[in-house]
């Protein structure tokens, strides 16, 4: 029994003995591309260094704590295989900062223990100062001092006096000083301490090698707390000249490593979306009593919202994403965690997100301020075991293997386009490639990436609805404009060199024409009237009779002729007892099934022009209806 205990001791050094040989190389890795994504990115890295003979650990330091384990790949060149790869947190810099704090609270207590003592001299010299002033009665009772006595202790009080001052002024100004310092330290250590970034990740690479030679190494992974937005700046200078779209992208990343002149791609996938396919559940049709319905409309959705995104202790959390339920619409909070975001007519709720917290979805409601106030979200973080391959394993891995894909050195790196951008059409996504390296720091802060600059024909005409709003608004026109990869986003526009407002670049919809809005256009003039002749009241039988008729006139104070297509509306009944008459419509086509009255009006530079409708409706008399 005693010796197969001493053998299984033995066993054991032996097994550590070996474990403790396997040899640990760092390698430096440089990310060389990143691929930006909706939300999240795919982080390039390149590493390269020598291989000891044997079995060894090559580590990679320094990454982002922010890494899906799931997504790590490794590609490897050189005379070794790759038997695992696996990722952890490298608490080694949380404890270089502990220890920088350490350094710092030791600072603190020095420049407190000066303070203390700087104190404790202000008292001395004030119980100094008190005790010559005790002390200043000069003689005895009987007789006073002589002059000689008294200009030597005039001088004497004199002297310790000024020497008591200078010092207090010198001390207090020591002791100011160093209150300063101890603020500027207790700053920066609250700071450190506040960082999410106290962690690194470390990606370990197991190798086994025949002999001892050079190995490269090509990294990739997805990494969150990043991502982007399109956004636009669309410009008309006149509406004889073509429409300049100049596509941009909302570079936001939080991921705790910087991004040092890097190439950059920008895919309109989302790889935290899912992939599966819905399923399309029994639609089971009951009375409307068994059926809830909401009754409710929604309330109208503002065209801009802003707020301001919080922790639990009210802190703004810089870098959130704010993102428009259902769409690519979004943005990221500034430093102060304060955002402002373009919606669509159509937007229901806001999405906010952030490493470490809990998405929150928040319903717009009419509302023009939407803040939020984040929780923390908690969970262990897990070491997921991910197997990389080494070029020599290709063959008899490539196909055998669920989810592992060996890519051979001979693929030649794609050469990039002499446009500043080129587009990538993929099966099931676009990418846009910039040629220009870009440098992005780890902050937070939004940075704009100029994609491509579009020239596009465009037929322009205004549209007008005076019973709803006295301005007159630019559409633009663009037919065949899936060619342009464009998405949904915000668009700043521009029109005559001035800045006219913000709307939504609707590339999500379903048209052959795209139509984008570009603001309004005071300079043309409208006034819609009710003309009282027209609007009459009275019985016959048991029915009312009601005649509504309304002047819409019209007037172009632009130097240049416009095309002006002009909407109002007359009532569509839903009642068999409600009957409603058009009347004199002034050429204007109306759609009985809608109600919708359209002109379209040309007016040249100056012109005026007047348009009117008219309407009967009858009803009950016992009955009321609204009309005005």
């Amino acid at each position: 029994m005693k010796r197969i205990f001493a053998s299984l001791i033995a066993f054991s050094l032996l097994a550590i003995a070996q474990a403790q040989d396997i040899k640990e190389t760092t390698l430096n890795s440089q990310i060389k591309e990143v691929t930006l994504f909706l939300s999240g990115a795919q982080v390039f890295e390149t590493a390269s260094g020598t291989i000891p003979t044997g079995e060894s650990v090559i580590s990679i330091k320094g990454l982002s704590p922010y890494i899906d384990e799931k997504s790590i790949q490794v590609k490897a060149q050189g005379n070794f295989s790759i038997q695992a790869v696996n990722k952890r947190l490298d608490y080694l810099s949380e404890k270089e900062v502990g220890e920088k704090v350490k350094d710092l609270q030791k600072q603190i207590e020095s420049i407190e223990k000066s303070i203390t003592l700087a104190q404790n001299r202000l008292q001395i010299l004030s119980n100094k100062a008190s005790l010559l002033s005790a002390n200043k009665d000069l003689g005895g009772t009987q007789s006073g001092p002589t002059m000689a006595e008294l200009r030597t202790a005039l001088d004497f009080f004199d002297a310790e006096l000024t020497k008591i001052t200078a010092e207090e002024l010198e001390v207090k100004s020591k002791i100011i000083e160093g209150e300063k310092e101890l603020e500027r330290i207790r700053n920066q250590i609250l700071a450190m301490q506040e960082s999410q970034n106290k962690s690194t990740s470390e990606i370990r690479i197991r190798v086994k090698a025949p002999a001892s030679g050079n190995g490269n190494f090509q990294i990739n992974y997805l990494v969150a707390n990043a991502g982007w937005y399109p956004k636009y700046d669309v410009r008309v200078k006149t509406i004889n000249d073509p429409l300049i779209i100049n596509y941009k992208a909302e570079v936001f990343q939080n991921t705790g490593v910087e991004w040092k002149n890097v190439k950059l791609r920008f895919s309109n996938a989302n790889p935290n979306q899912s992939g599966q396919a819905p399923l399309l559940e029994k639609w089971e049709l009951n009375y409307a009593r068994y059926t809830t319905v909401n009754k409710f409309a929604l309330p109208p959705v503002p065209g801009q919202v802003s707020g301001v995104v919080l922790d639990s202790n009210g802190e703004p959390i810089p870098g959130a994403t704010v993102l428009v339920k259902g769409t690519t619409i979004g943005t990221s909070t500034d430093l102060d965690g304060r955002y402002s975001i373009t919606i669509p007519s159509t937007a229901q709720s806001l999405v906010f997100s952030f490493v470490g917290f809990s998405t929150q979805e928040i319903a717009i409601q009419g509302r023009s301020t939407v803040s939020v106030s984040m929780q923390e979200d908690v969970y262990a973080l897990q070491e997921v075991l991910v197997t990389g391959y080494s070029q020599e394993a290709k063959k008899s891995l490539q196909g055998r293997v669920a989810g592992v894909s060996v890519t051979g050195s001979n693929t030649k790196d794609r050469e990039s386009a002499p446009l500043l951008t080129s587009f990538v059409e993929n099966q099931t996504t676009v990418e846009i490639e910039v040629a220009e390296p870009y440098s992005i720091k780890t902050n937070g802060e939004r940075t704009l990436v100029d994609l491509k600059n579009y020239e596009i024909p465009a037929n322009y005409r205004y549209t007008a609805i005076p019973k709803l709003d006295k301005d007159a608004f630019l559409l633009a026109e663009i037919t065949d404009w899936s060619q342009y990869s464009l998405l949904e986003g915000e668009s700043n526009l521009y029109f005559e060199e001035g800045f006219v407002g913000r709307s939504i670049l609707n590339a999500a919809a379903l048209q052959d024409t795209l139509q984008i809005s570009m603001g309004r256009d005071r300079s043309i003039v409208m006034q819609r009237e009710k003309v009282d002749q027209f609007s009459k009241k009275r019985t016959i039988g048991s029915n009312i009779t009601e005649s509504r008729g309304y002047e819409i006139n019209l007037k172009n104070n632009k130097s240049q002729p416009v095309t002006l297509l002009v909407k109002d509306q007359i009532p569509v009944s839903v009642n068999s007892n409600i009957t409603v008459t058009p009347g004199e419509l002034t050429g204007g086509k109306l759609d009985p099934q809608t109600g919708i009255i359209t002109w379209e009006i040309s007016l040249a530079p100056g012109a005026q022009q007047k348009v009117s409708f008219q309407y009967e409706v009858k009803y009950p008399k016992s009955e009321r209806i609204i009309l005005d």
